[in-house]
């Protein structure tokens, strides 16, 4: 029987077209664990895969079809397409959204794309490789299963996940899709809000320069609303900025500014016009939202905000890393605010841009984080900062997000303490983040063994409420924590009034389904469970000193049973008992 086509949503909800086509459903597969696909030109198409696989799910996945969960780092994927008559005369490209981790891709035999990075997208344009009828594309994809110097977030690097590491994804795990464009069209846009003017700066970045002479390129800017007017400018060269001021609004509270509480955003359409004749038309959002540190304050629209974060794995039972639908991504981030969570640390994991789209329409906060490697070497730099690049470059526009985060715990730089490279690499990474965004504040090495950074972020998973008060009770008692006898700050760099947060603590484990394992402490029954978690949530909102927290976590994720909810997401207590406490009274409300 055949398997239904999961995953069909449009896959870039940030930067939509009417016309594409997904590529998802069933693959032809094969392992290539003797390694001889090279050899036998299995990129031809002609080799015939003796396995099948539902995209995109990885084959350790049940929902792949496969569900084996051994080592096999080289995979090959085969299908055939046919690109829609109505598409004649423009160019056709290829998007895989995820590809963990090296891939290179034919069409028709002809190589059209490499792409090294398990967590972010690319495309090629396939144009040049497209035949009449059926064609074929071929995938050959090289994972590192055992390297831990790979960027990899938490894919273990043995066969059966333990401790705080889970099962390992290779492959495709977002979708892959078809869209047709014309020779210029629009490629990209970037929305850089600013509350204090009231303005909005768009920029479009073209596929090329226009033709000069030959042709007057324009892009017109219409808002989806009854109060704005058109905004039409010409194109001289492939990047143009605009700003445009907006007049509908100030805030007093019932404002068109994004938050949490009120995610008003703003649907524009940006249309191409070649000598009066449009060639390219994309739909988009943004939001009017400010984060800054301010003063020593974490501030959200100009106003100190408490950050109410869970820690969000975005691990799922049947997919692995691939959510099995976007009901699912939607949910996760329904039942946080259903516990009084206003945003999510998401783990480890640079997300599918679908659930950075819900959180923009439902109103959440995100914190990016890198999937970072262990161990620290030349080539790791290189490959981590190619691919942060790329996540920072792909995420940018999306109101929800409003932190960077890229090292955890000293994740790939282990001895950060002493080694003066590592210490380098951290203050590289988080002046390479501020380069690429100067909207956000940048976490350098989130938990302890801070060099330069915006925000003071420590891990504790203390369960006794009277040393979390202790500890919090003043500035000065929680600048002498050593989180896991760790240093808050290495390098000769020292605490320079950034706002305090608890970005992991909690971890209780509580057993409510089949599922065994363990947790940072751990409860007997619902009545033990809620004590406990209010054991160590209300001394952070009672005290002046930190400026909001994240829980670990929101679901249990395979061997860890530490979450909110089950692995199936269950709520293992009544929500609106978690958001008696998780909700509970501080100063900023």
């Amino acid at each position: 029987m055949t398997q239904p086509i999961l995953r069909t949503e449009y896959p870039r909800p940030q930067f939509t077209r009417t016309a594409w086509q997904h590529l998802n459903g069933a693959w032809e597969f094969e392992f290539d664990d003797n390694r001889v696909g090279d050899a036998g030109q299995w990129h031809t198409g002609n080799h015939a895969f003796s396995k099948q696989i539902q995209v995109p799910f990885t084959y350790q996945s049940k929902l792949s079809g496969i569900g084996e969960t051994g080592f096999h780092d080289l995979v090959w994927y085969k299908r055939s397409f046919t690109v829609p008559a109505e598409w004649a005369g423009q160019q056709v490209i290829l998007h895989f959204g995820a590809v963990d981790y090296q891939a290179t891709v034919w069409v028709n035999g002809r190589q059209v794309a490499y792409h090294e990075g398990g967590h972010t997208p690319f495309q090629a344009d396939i144009t040049p490789a497209l035949q009449d009828g059926a064609n074929t594309v071929v995938v050959r994809v090289e994972d590192f299963s055992k390297d831990v110097t790979l960027p990899r977030g938490k894919q273990y690097w043995k066969e059966d996940s333990a401790s705080i590491f889970y099962t390992r994804t290779t492959g495709i795990w977002q979708t892959v899709w078809l869209e047709p464009v014309a020779e210029l069209h629009i490629k990209k846009l970037k929305f850089k809000p600013d509350i204090d003017r009231n303005e909005i700066q768009i920029r479009t970045f073209l596929s090329q320069v226009p033709a000069g002479c030959k042709a007057e390129a324009q892009i017109e800017i219409r808002f989806k609303d009854e109060y704005r007017s058109v905004t039409t400018f010409s194109l001289n060269h492939s990047e143009e900025a605009r700003t445009v001021s907006l007049h509908d609004f100030n805030d007093h509270g019932l404002g068109r500014w994004w938050s949490p509480e009120r995610p008003n955003l703003y649907e524009v359409i940006i249309t191409l016009l070649v000598d009066g004749v449009e060639t390219d038309k994309a739909e988009s959002y943004f939001g009017m939202r400010k984060i800054a540190v301010e003063s020593g304050r974490l501030m959200l629209n100009n106003r100190a905000y408490f950050m109410r974060l869970v820690l969000d794995q975005g691990y799922f039972p049947d997919g692995i890393l691939t959510a099995p639908s976007d009901e699912a991504l939607k949910q996760d981030i329904e039942l946080a605010k259903e516990m009084g969570f206003n945003g999510a640390r998401k783990h480890q994991k640079i997300e599918d841009p679908r659930y950075l789209y819900w959180a923009d329409r439902l109103g959440y906060l995100v914190w990016g984080e890198m999937a970072n490697a262990y161990a620290y070497s030349e080539e790791y730099v290189r490959k981590v900062t190619a691919e942060w690049q790329e996540a920072v470059e792909r995420d940018y526009n999306h109101p929800a997000l409003v932190v960077w985060v890229p090292l955890n715990e000293s994740w790939g730089v282990p001895n950060i303490l002493i080694d003066e490279r590592q210490q380098r690499h951290a203050m590289a990474m988080y002046y390479l983040t501020k380069s690429l965004d100067d909207t956000r504040p940048v976490v350098s090495n989130d938990g302890w063994e801070q060099m330069t950074t915006d925000l003071l972020t420590i891990h504790d998973y203390e369960w006794k409420r009277e040393e979390l008060a202790s500890r919090y009770s003043t500035l000065e008692q929680a600048l002498g924590m050593k989180p896991s006898r760790k240093e808050l700050f290495v390098g000769g760099t020292v605490y320079a009034g950034q706002p305090l947060l608890i970005t992991e603590f909690g971890g209780i484990a509580y057993k409510k389904s089949e599922w065994e394992g363990w947790g940072y402490s751990g409860a007997d029954n619902d009545e033990d469970f809620l004590a406990k978690l209010a054991a160590v949530v209300e001394p952070l909102l009672e005290t002046p000193v930190i400026q909001g927290f994240c829980y670990t976590q929101l679901t249990d994720v395979e061997q860890e049973i530490n979450g909110l909810l089950t692995y199936d997401r269950v709520p293992k207590v009544p929500l609106e008992k978690i958001k008696e406490i998780f909700g509970g009274k501080n100063r900023y409300f």
